[in-house]
């Protein structure tokens, strides 16, 4: 079996590295997974993506946004049920954008803060264009929904990578697609050093 790129992790640009480290600590306690790094990078509006914590049930959205919000987050949109399941969208002090969901719309077990799979969400402007972009970089396909939605194989990493179209996922992020300069965000992983074409930035995950 042939092995499939993978992202170790994502290194979040911040003005206040202490500040950040110190959120993300009391919010929703996430490890190696997500970095930080300091940065003054000019940026303004949608950076144009999002990260997902999935959880098991809506008892464990809940738990992180309210955390998030108590360390200073701002609330997007508020937690609720939908038609794919339970979730809310949070913007950290730092500007990037959390959505916390669960497939579930019921509660079934214990309360934890047990996040099951951190998935990053590229908003491209092109579909067809960066899907060929990352398969030719080594990245498996699992779903494809046309021009609107890709997910990538995760498995072998601790971030799964998936796109959508730049101005629905801000849709579902509940800000306006506008915005400019840079992303403050940098994906570590195994494909080597390349800029990706909506300007996304890879590294080696060291």
């Amino acid at each position: 079996m042939t092995s499939t790129t993978s992202i170790e992790c994502i290194t979040l640009e911040v003005a206040d590295p202490a500040g950040a480290e110190r959120f993300y600590a009391d919010a929703f306690g996430l490890g190696k997974q997500v970095r930080l790094r300091a940065s003054e990078a000019a940026t303004s509006g949608f950076r144009g993506f999002t990260v997902s914590l999935v959880v098991s049930q809506p008892s464990i959205v809940d738990g992180l946004a309210g955390a998030a919000l108590k360390a200073g987050a701002t609330e997007l949109k508020p937690a609720k049920k939908s038609m794919w399941g339970y979730g809310a969208v949070v913007q950290a002090p730092d500007g990037t954008i959390w959505q916390l969901a669960s497939s579930s719309k019921k509660d079934t077990g214990p309360d934890s803060r047990q996040i099951d799979e951190i998935v990053l969400l590229l908003g491209v402007s092109d579909m067809a264009a960066t899907k060929r972009f990352y398969v030719d970089r080594g990245l498996t396909v699992a779903k494809s929904f046309g021009s609107k939605y890709v997910e990538f194989d995760g498995s072998g990493g601790s971030v799964k990578l998936s796109l959508y179209g730049r101005r629905g996922l801000a849709k579902v992020a509940g800000v306006p697609p506008e915005g400019s300069g840079s992303h403050r965000l940098t994906i570590g992983g195994d494909a080597g050093a390349f800029t990706d074409p909506d300007g996304f930035v890879w590294e080696p995950a060291a």
